[in-house]
């Protein structure tokens, strides 16, 4: 007779959850498209710090893209074991610039009433890296455990490879050949004078990585 009871009391509860998940599951979309029924509020804490102000004067005037297969091995401590290599794809870029901060008063000379003539300061390589959204690992081997570290070193040596064979290719150059085509009609728009480049002789700067 209590187990009976019990079923009895029972049966009305689990009907009154039944009918409340039902109901949910039909108004509960309605409520969340409802202009009228507000939004539950959402708090975002962020701390945003200002850590550097650079200004910046550089004139990108040509970008060097290159693509390379990259071996790198590494001799292992314990002679008897094979040496690690890891085999990279390698997408890089390199950039040269001119820094226009670095043109001082006596660069510009006015001969006349219709020449003038400017002192470019020496042309940079403004940076140069890998590009590690193009780039993958074709292979390892050998790796014992530390695969990680010889990719790591792999693309810092393709990193490197990168500085070395955009100077080798006369980036340098370019980027003083499109100063002298970028800037010599700039000029003469806003001055209204014939315009004559020239170089200022100093050492090129080779920039820094990207």
């Amino acid at each position: 007779m209590n187990l009976v009871r019990l079923i009895r009391r029972l049966v009305p509860l689990l009907f009154l959850v039944a009918l409340g998940w039902f109901l949910w599951k039909k108004i509960g979309p309605v409520l969340d498209n409802n202009p009228l029924v507000p939004a539950p509020r959402v708090t975002v804490t962020h701390n945003t710090v200002l850590t550097q102000v650079e200004a910046l004067g550089k004139l990108e005037l040509v970008r060097y893209r290159f693509k390379d297969v990259v071996e790198y091995k590494r001799a292992n401590r314990i002679t008897i074991l094979p040496d690690a290599k890891v085999a990279l794809i390698v997408a890089g870029e390199a950039t040269g610039c001119l820094d226009l901060r670095k043109i001082r008063p006596q660069d510009v000379v006015l001969e006349g009433d219709s020449v003038v003539r400017v002192f470019l300061p020496a042309p940079e390589l403004c940076n140069f890296q890998v590009r590690h959204d193009q780039s993958r690992v074709f292979s390892t081997e050998n790796g014992f455990f530390q695969d990680a570290d010889l990719v790591d070193q792999g693309y810092k040596y393709a990193e490197a490879q990168v500085r070395t064979a955009a100077l080798q290719s006369g980036i340098l150059a370019e980027t003083q050949r499109n100063a002298q085509q970028i800037l010599g009609p700039l000029l003469h728009t806003l001055t209204g004078r014939r315009v004559v480049l020239g170089q200022r002789m100093e050492l090129p700067t080779l920039g820094r990585r990207g």
